[in-house]
């Protein structure tokens, strides 16, 4: 309990690797460390940096003495350099060479870089969780029948498996868009106030091949081949959109997924797990609502929506930059990581434990299939002696007055009854059953799921280390 606002991310649903991602202690190292490689850099460089200084340097690396930097800012009212003066205070020698040539965005840039890329990389694993889970399920239910819908009215018959295929299909768009941008992503690299690298050009007294080292150097300590070719005071802040238009597509994956549940399972076919304990309604004890569903969909709209916001800051950055990004950006990133990292926390967690009802299943098929079988049904009936345009008039009246006892009366659909009662038909009841069979109708769809998961997933899967992850849902 608390008496101040605090986020639902940090105490229901993101992880705690997630929020550590997005941590002060986590950003606040990352600017140490920034300062230290730019150190470690111009020493390689002949700057006047020496070893002793970057030495005292790392000895406070993870050390942070946050509340010595807090005071400062509230006298200077400048986070960076309240950082810098308070790194200072512990590594004395070095502070006159703290940060020297550098920009703010220098250290703040840079570390939203590093930070973005350690989000990515938690995604690409529980992306990756996902859709495994998926595949296993598309491949155990590959060849078990269900009515298809299209205008949520039922339509041909599909399998369990290959309606998992197009969650599927969504989720390998999204990892196609996740390489893609993946290699995008770039440090801004150690290019002066505006971009243009002044400071340091005046710093190596002119040497323009040591200021293009010098930025190359920072990279590859940072882990990257290179830096962004040209920047204003920030790294481009189309590569904000770019992310947050990735996190929007998972979004929109897992909404299309979590809202076929949701019908699923008010039609009683499929249902998300449900804990031994849970409580569905607080007045309905006989309730199962798809809450985890339900939850995905929510925070899948506020990522979608939350997508506009990188467009929008791309959009109006003024010339080589201007600050009215900072408050968005500290807001739209962060949140939009710790919802999808939610989403896919949910994710991973229903489709390890989906629940498949196959006799519900089978019962509405078999409300459905007569209609669907009537051609069938005819073209057996001509081959038995019938004749065909008399027996497809009384196909027509026979469907039509089913179809009146299923919704006028509430009854039950008895196609079948009225078609073997009719000797024009020549049909007993066994082959009924037999044109009725519902593997009949599923077409390929058995052959398409293992082609797709076995021939196209697994093997972007096998391309790729998926993490052991453990996900803990609280409800």
């Amino acid at each position: 309990m608390s008496n101040e606002f605090t986020s639902p991310f940090s105490t229901r649903w993101a992880s705690s690797e997630m929020r550590y991602i997005f941590s002060d202690d986590n950003k606040f190292k990352k600017w140490r460390k920034m300062w230290i490689v730019l150190a470690q850099a111009q020493n390689q460089l002949g700057l006047p940096v020496t070893e002793e200084q970057i030495s005292e340097m790392e000895k406070y690396a993870e050390d942070l003495n946050l509340e010595t930097a807090v005071n400062i800012e509230k006298e200077i009212r400048h986070d960076v350099m309240s950082h810098i003066l308070a790194y200072g205070e512990q590594a004395k020698s070095a502070r006159p060479i703290i940060h020297l040539g550098a920009t703010s965005c220098y250290v703040g840039d840079n570390t939203d870089i590093l930070v973005l890329f350690e989000a990515m990389k938690l995604i690409e694993g529980k992306l990756l969780q996902t859709m495994k889970n998926l595949s296993s399920f598309a491949i155990e239910y590959k060849g078990l029948p269900t009515l298809g819908f299209t205008h949520f009215q039922p339509a041909q018959l599909v399998t369990v498996g290959k309606r998992a295929c197009l969650w599927l299909q969504d989720l390998l768009m999204d990892l196609e868009e996740f390489d893609f941008v993946m290699g995008s992503i770039k440090p801004r690299g150690a290019k002066g106030t505006t971009g243009t690298q002044a400071s340091y050009l005046e710093l190596f007294e002119g040497d323009h091949e040591k200021v293009t080292r010098l930025d190359e150097i920072i990279c590859q300590k940072l882990g990257f081949d290179k830096s962004f070719d040209v920047t204003g005071q920030t790294y481009p802040r189309k590569l904000d959109s770019r992310i947050l238009n990735l996190l929007s597509m998972i979004s929109q994956s897992a909404h299309k997924f979590a809202t076929d549940l949701r019908l699923l399972q008010n039609l009683k076919e499929i249902e998300e797990p449900f804990e031994s304990n849970q409580v569905g309604s607080s007045a309905m004890a006989y309730k199962r609502n798809p809450m985890r569903s339900e939850r995905i969909c929510g925070l899948s709209r506020y990522v979608i929506a939350n997508a506009q916001n990188g467009a929008s800051t791309a959009a109006v950055q003024w010339f080589e930059r201007t600050l009215d990004d900072s408050s968005n950006r500290r807001l739209s990133l962060s949140g939009a990581f710790l919802a999808v990292d939610s989403i896919l926390n949910l994710y991973i967690n229903i489709t390890e434990g989906l629940v498949v009802y196959p006799k519900v299943i089978e019962k509405h098929i078999m409300e459905e299939i007569p209609f669907m079988a009537t051609e069938n049904i005819l073209m057996n009936a001509v081959k038995r002696g019938g004749d065909r345009q008399l027996l497809h008039e009384k196909i027509r009246r026979y469907s039509q007055e089913a179809g009146r006892n299923v919704k006028e009366n509430g009854l039950q659909n008895n196609l079948f009854e009225l078609i073997e009662n009719d000797k024009d038909f020549k049909l007993s009841n066994d082959d009924l059953k037999d044109i009725i069979n519902p593997s009949k109708y599923i077409g390929l769809c058995q052959e398409q799921t293992y082609d797709f998961v076995e021939n196209v997933v697994k093997k972007a899967l096998d391309k790729r280390k998926i993490p052991e992850i453990s996900v803990e849902i609280n409800e």
